[in-house]
């Protein structure tokens, strides 16, 4: 009996599941020495932060600090997710939502999951972090857990700006094409948690920081805009990035006043991960995991299954719009299938990033990377047929892809050969932003939900025979 060749689809979702186990946020912290997080003698520690790998970070500070024999009674705080990013993804051992952290860290959800903005909830946990934090003293250690997202879940406005005014600034921008370091430089400038003010709040001795970044080349500036970092705010470089996205002060009067009327500090704390703030609390970071690590592990499963991964070492070059993206995808998807074709052995491509898109005024739903694979699907349209031995995907490390409930989607022949039956309800989809219903009917979509981590994107492409 002849064995069916083996399917690409199903390659990409064991490469995609390596991938999201190496991101595993839990694991990753809990990996660290002890005396990282350990605070003096009889000291106290507070967990605080937010993003959507937050709650497996906490759940590994627990486990460190459970290493170093710190008194439970000794260790509170609070952390904020999105809903669905709780111990039930983030745990990672079978905990449910209900299960309490052996310690006192309230894992508390403060927004909707694909619901990518602040809320009360976000702004009310914040408040509170900053009081844990204030209520601290030179024996005490704080633990912040700093993740992809963090800057939709760690916000407290600037005096005078109000949360509307952070979303409709937010909103507009992402609409233009904005790209997350343009979106974090005004957040940072209307916020008294980013940019530093999460650690100037803090009282205690030290500080530590660890990261999960989502952000490509890791600037812990932009990685839920800095919440610990000193660099402090920068209202002229914010008031840059509403000019250059043609941004009226209509959008948000206020928001625009305070950014008119504040200047940059003269004098700042410093410029790189390790400083001590004007309260005396010694400030370091820890970067725990990046897209680099997702990709690395995704190359290592691809070459398990016998791809030869053509695709580079070093992280990719900063990302261009969804659409240039994907018409690339597709050329590189060509170009294996042509070598697979002359020596039969299989070929991968594999690559993180995220990238922009700019929605037009009269807009469907879908995310960027249902954006990419659709933009794949239109310039492969336009050549010869689809090889059956090729697939691609593009999928958010974090389960959630602009507000669908898609993580990103992925296209292969079956997908292709519907995609190309309707070429113009294709590309009317790709030029009004409304890759998810369209993706919906030819089986494109992925949906995996929340994931409880977060590294941006993940690009994959194999061909084989």
């Amino acid at each position: 009996m002849t064995t069916p060749p083996r399917l690409p689809r199903h390659d990409l979702e064991r490469i995609w599941t390596a991938a999201l186990a190496a991101i595993e946020p839990r694991r990753l912290v809990a990996a660290l020495p002890p005396g990282l997080v350990a605070p003096a003698e009889d000291g106290r520690v507070v967990v605080v932060g937010g993003g959507k790998a937050a709650a497996g970070m906490a759940a590994g500070v627990a486990d460190l600090l459970g290493a170093a024999l710190v008194a439970p009674e000794r260790i509170r705080g609070v952390v904020s997710v999105p809903e669905g990013c709780g111990w039930e993804v983030a745990g990672g051992q079978g905990h449910r939502s209900s299960d309490p952290l052996p310690v006192a860290i309230e894992i508390r959800a403060t927004r909707p999951a694909a619901v990518n903005q602040p809320t009360p909830a976000v702004v009310a946990a914040t408040g509170e972090m900053l009081h844990m934090l204030a209520a601290l003293g030179s024996d005490d250690r704080a633990i912040a857990v700093i993740t992809g997202g963090g800057s939709a879940l760690l916000e407290l406005p600037a005096e005078g700006v109000e949360l509307a005014d952070v979303i409709a600034v937010t909103d507009a921008l992402s609409r233009a094409g904005a790209g997350i370091e343009d979106l974090n430089t005004v957040r940072r400038a209307v916020s008294r948690v980013k940019a530093g003010g999460l650690a100037r709040a803090c009282r205690a001795g030290r500080m530590v920081a660890l990261v999960l970044s989502d952000v490509i080349g890791d600037p812990l500036d932009f990685i839920a805009s800095g919440p610990c970092m000193p660099t402090g705010a920068d209202p002229a470089a914010a008031r840059a990035v509403l000019d250059r996205f043609a941004i009226a002060p209509s959008v948000a009067p206020r928001l625009a006043a305070h950014l008119a009327r504040a200047r940059t500090p003269a004098v700042i704390d410093g410029t790189g991960p390790e400083w001590t703030t004007s309260a005396g609390c010694h400030v370091s970071h820890q970067l725990v995991g990046h897209n680099a690590t997702a990709v690395a592990a995704a190359r290592a499963a691809a070459e398990d299954l016998g791809y030869r991964i053509v695709s580079p070492e070093e992280p990719p070059a900063p990302d261009g719009s969804a659409e240039s993206v994907g018409f690339r995808l597709a050329r590189r998807g060509s170009e294996l299938a042509r070598l697979v074709a002359h020596d039969g052995q299989p070929r991968g491509w594999i690559e993180g990033g995220e990238a922009t898109v700019t929605v037009p005024a009269t807009h469907g739903r879908g995310g960027r990377n249902q954006q990419t694979v659709l933009a794949a699907l239109v310039a492969a349209a336009a050549g010869a047929a689809w090889p059956p031995g090729l697939a691609l995907a593009s999928i958010g490390t974090d389960g959630e892809d602009g507000p669908t409930d898609a993580a990103g989607a992925v296209a292969d022949a079956a997908v292709w050969a519907l995609a190309a039956s309707a070429p113009a309800a294709a590309r009317e989809a790709l030029d009004r932003c409304d890759a998810h219903p369209f993706l919906d009917r030819i089986g494109g979509l992925v949906r995996s939900g929340p994931t409880g981590t977060n590294v941006a994107d993940l690009r994959i492409v194999l061909a084989r025979r």
